[in-house]
């Protein structure tokens, strides 16, 4: 399945890049000026817009530009790898100088890094990492720490005790795989008597909700495990028609801990639905994968080590370094180890309507 995904894209990223060299540009790119004109040009593809992270991102990007000194073409692939592919093309054919890209699935893109490569146009990944190819900086989390972190807490409320339901992501995605593992092992290390049903749900809500019913069928289950915000809607929902929606501190309260850090999850966690986040930077998304490709495209070098603003830089491959930015796990006081509380003004969060 994964061979037949990547040779598709292959064949979409020559075809469109043909077409796009014999034209001036055009297709969906927008421009966005983001400082004077010796602010080098970069192509940003928005991945999708179907979640309150994703659409925070594509917010702080153009501000990010101007702060950062670049100037921008953006695109949106719609979680499509053969859009990214196309779209990718687009921008060279605009005259990017370095192109910041965020793929939802991270062996499918390899030939849209080759040709890059090819081209030695630099690029910057956000969120995700390519399972290979060459890539200037990756800026991301430690995604395996958000299954721990959600381990942790869950372990911890249930008492070591009782049925959690996890909602992988999509496992095609490395930040489906590390959240999953990061759970897994830290449960049957540290919590063996708690049991896991990991669900499959490829970041789709309504099979996430599906997968929850089934599980709810025939057990009773004592919290949830949601590696992104997008499913929190529809859980909330799906347990408040079985009557199993009750508040923190109430009787039959399933615990709930997400990913994202985006206001509906703070929300909740303050009218106690849902119990604690991962709260994931988009804001710093934006600021440094917008600095790093500007690095890139004036030459500068990284090295391993600490990146300068919180986090660190590690080596992830023979051509790839990864940014590591902290992400902090959010709770209604701030009271669990190592948490922030909700009301925190320095989330961002808290910082977006």
């Amino acid at each position: 399945m994964r061979l037949k995904t990547t040779l598709a894209a292959t064949a979409a990223a020559t075809s469109v890049f043909l077409l796009a060299a014999c034209s001036s540009g055009g297709g969906d790119a927008s421009s966005t000026s983001g400082g004077g004109s010796s602010s080098p040009l970069v192509g940003v593809d928005y991945p999708r817009s179907d979640s309150d992270f994703w659409n925070a991102y594509i917010k702080y990007v153009p501000e990010m530009a101007k702060t950062v000194g670049v100037q921008l073409k953006t695109t949106s692939s719609q979680n499509d790898i053969s859009k990214l592919a196309d779209n990718v093309q687009t921008l060279v054919a605009q005259g990017v100088k370095g192109v910041v890209i965020a793929p939802q699935d991270t062996a499918a893109v390899i030939p849209t890094l080759q040709q890059l490569a090819a081209k030695k146009i630099p690029v910057v990944s956000i969120d995700t990492r390519p399972d290979s190819g060459k890539v200037y900086m990756v800026v991301r989390t430690d995604n395996v720490s958000y299954g721990e972190k959600a381990c942790q807490y869950i372990g911890k409320e249930l008492g070591g005790k009782g049925n959690v339901v996890m909602f992988e992501g999509d496992l095609s995605s490395i930040n489906g795989r590390d959240r999953t593992q990061g759970f897994n092992d830290c449960m049957k290390k540290n919590f063996p008597s708690i049991k896991v049903f990991g669900e499959p749900t490829k970041w789709d809500p309504p099979t996430a909700v599906s997968q929850l019913n089934t599980v709810l069928a025939g057990n009773k289950v004592d919290a949830i495990y949601m590696q992104a915000s997008i499913f929190l809607p529809s859980t909330l929902q799906a347990l408040k028609q079985k009557g199993l929606l009750k508040k923190r501190g109430e009787d039959g309260h399933i615990v709930i801990v997400s990913n994202d850090g985006v206001p509906a999850e703070f929300q909740a966690i303050k009218d106690g639905t849902m119990d604690a986040t991962v709260s994931q930077p988009a804001d710093l998304y934006a600021k440094y994968g917008l600095q790093f490709i500007k690095d890139a495209i004036a030459g500068k070098t990284y090295q391993p080590g600490d990146d300068g603003h919180g986090g660190k830089i590690v080596k992830v491959g023979d051509e790839m370094l990864e940014d590591q930015i902290p992400a902090p796990l959010v709770t209604v006081d701030g009271k669990f180890d190592g948490s922030v509380a909700v009301t925190d003004q320095s989330l961002w969060g808290n910082q977006v309507g």
